[in-house]
């Protein structure tokens, strides 16, 4: 991933010492590009820490993707703010954590469009919205954290609340007793909740 100093969208005010300075009323008039340049300055400092573990939670924890995809978001945000130079930056975080959304579920989509390894009947069937974003990253948490289950557990899990079944019927149709099926549901439940929240 590259620094967003690196970045030609990313080049803070300095002060004699070389040292990033506060933008100035100055340096905001001088050109759009130099306008844009001391509002993203100023968009990183109050936004880039609650974006970038907001995205962190999005990514189910991958802190590098998560960096990549703020880069991007603050070079989307930089783009932006060169086309419009009169935006009010005290009202553009929403904007900020759209875009971010956006690209996590580009990123989703993308990677499903990909023929994936391990195919599971019974998984295939759990439906995906695509009217909210939070829906299609809660079904892809929920998803990936069920493949970490073990078989037994998962399959429990899926037969109670996917299937809509009662431990009873459970206990039936695996042919072990209702005792079984509830202490597997209830260890399955508890690895779900800690891989969901990691």
């Amino acid at each position: 991933m590259t620094a967003m100093a690196d970045h030609p969208a990313w080049n803070p005010p300095r002060g004699r010492s070389g040292e990033a300075r506060q933008a100035t009323p100055a340096d905001a008039a001088a050109t759009p590009t130099s306008r844009a340049d001391a509002q993203l300055t100023r968009l990183h400092e109050l936004h880039s820490k609650q974006l970038l573990n907001y995205l962190v939670k999005l990514t189910l924890g991958d802190r590098k993707l998560a960096e990549d995809l703020l880069q991007e978001t603050f070079v989307r945000a930089w783009r932006h703010l060169s086309r419009h130079g009169d935006t009010d930056i005290d009202t553009f975080r929403p904007w900020l954590y759209t875009v971010a959304r956006r690209l996590v579920v580009d990123m989703l989509r993308s990677r499903r469009s990909r023929p994936s390894e391990v195919v599971m009947d019974d998984l295939t069937k759990l439906s995906v919205s695509e009217d909210t974003i939070a829906d299609v990253v809660s079904a892809r948490a929920v998803r990936e954290a069920l493949l970490r289950l073990r078989p037994d557990q998962r399959g429990v899990l899926i037969e109670l609340y996917f299937h809509g079944r009662t431990p009873s019927e459970v206990a039936e149709r695996l042919g072990v007793p209702v005792g079984t099926v509830k202490s597997r549901a209830h260890y399955a439940k508890q690895a779900l909740r800690t891989y969901l929240n990691q």
